[in-house]
């Protein structure tokens, strides 16, 4: 059974989540989502290539070979089944197994558009941005260099996130949290690109969203279009939630759970869509419950929570993002978000770095 998302209300992220509703008549509702015959599949003809964003050609990031369209997988969780609902994994930690998830999604276009310049780019000590940067300058031989928020940080030895950047063959310049704050600035970048010595590099903002990055993530919510009527994904700086509503079809919708606390993202993802598409793009909404202390925080509960579910399914869970999606959905379904028969699409953005459980 099919459920018409447009028109929905919206629930705020305070207090319980709004149920979504039920069918209605009226206009033809969009096509339920098709069954998929195994447990993990490619779902589709849909790929990235058909977005005019997307890189094509023997010297572009599409030589490194991604797994596009990513693979779906249902799994049997009774959290769900009880309520009537279906969940389904949209893989794309198995697009590449160094640009994972929607790294691959929001580089690939920037490193086309890059031309075989240094990429200048910015980050926290455990960002995943910044390793799958590096992994990309290694792999197509371009000059990376990642800004990295924290001036005391060059005085202490490398994190194994920084560590892995630095083998990669990515310079790191760290910078004091005041300017850092203000690294968008003309100003300031300019300062910070003459103290790297690349006044001419391409620069890809902080989490790599930026237009190009969002017009990239188009295809993700095409892929998900026919297969799903709510299409959930963790948020950082909200470019892949961005670009993933604006590729829904009717009739669908996009779920943001913010990993970070502050309440900002709403208007971030609005300035995104503005400046890729000029204008909000898809129906989307954020519930900001489930950051569990904000950016790369986690709590026991959370943990004991990815644990359980790797071991209920065989499925490496990712602590900063993907814990946190799973369990929001899970919570969800269990105060009555969703009406029977919704299937739910968790995108997983990325795998454990090796030093996670």
């Amino acid at each position: 059974m099919d459920h018409c998302l447009a028109g929905h209300r919206r629930w705020s992220g305070r207090g319980r989540a709004r149920p979504f509703p039920r069918r209605r008549t009226g206009p033809r509702a969009a096509a339920p989502p098709r069954a998929l015959p195994g447990p993990l599949r490619d779902n589709g003809p849909v790929t990235s290539s058909a977005d005019p964003a997307s890189p094509a050609g023997p010297a572009g990031p599409a030589v490194l070979a991604p797994r596009l369209p990513s693979p779906l997988q249902e799994l049997a969780d009774d959290r769900f089944t009880r309520r009537g609902l279906r969940l389904l994994l949209k893989r794309d930690d198995l697009i590449h197994p160094e640009l994972i998830g929607n790294k691959w999604r929001k580089l690939a276009p920037n490193l086309q558009a890059a031309d075989g310049r240094t990429i200048v780019t910015f980050g926290g000590a455990y960002s995943n941005h910044l390793r799958a940067t590096a992994a990309a300058g290694r792999l197509l031989g371009l000059s990376t260099v990642g800004v990295v928020r924290g001036q005391e940080l060059a005085d202490r030895p490398l994190n194994p996130s920084l560590a892995r950047c630095a083998a990669d063959g990515m310079r790191l310049h760290f910078l004091d949290r005041s300017t850092y704050r203000r690294k968008a600035e003309p100003e300031t970048l300019a300062k910070v690109l003459a103290a790297v010595g690349a006044r001419e590099a391409h620069v890809v903002p902080e989490g790599g969203s930026n237009a190009l990055a969002v017009r990239g993530c188009r295809a993700l919510g095409a892929e998900l279009g026919a297969h799903a009527d709510v299409a959930a994904v963790a948020c950082g700086t909200g470019g892949t939630l961005a670009g993933l509503a604006a590729g829904l079809p009717p009739g669908r919708r996009a779920l943001g759970v913010p990993v970070l606390k502050g309440g900002f993202l709403g208007a971030d993802v609005r300035a995104l869509q503005e400046g890729s598409f000029g204008g909000r793009r898809g129906d989307w909404s954020l519930d900001e419950r489930f950051h569990f202390g904000g950016y790369a925080r986690t709590t026991p509960e959370l943990e004991s929570f990815a644990a359980d579910f790797t071991a209920r399914h065989g499925v490496p869970v990712e602590r900063l993002y993907v814990a946190k999606l799973l369990y929001a959905l899970a919570a969800l379904a269990a105060e009555g978000a969703f009406a029977r028969g919704t299937t739910l699409a968790a995108v997983v953005t990325g795998r454990p770095f090796p030093d996670e459980p």
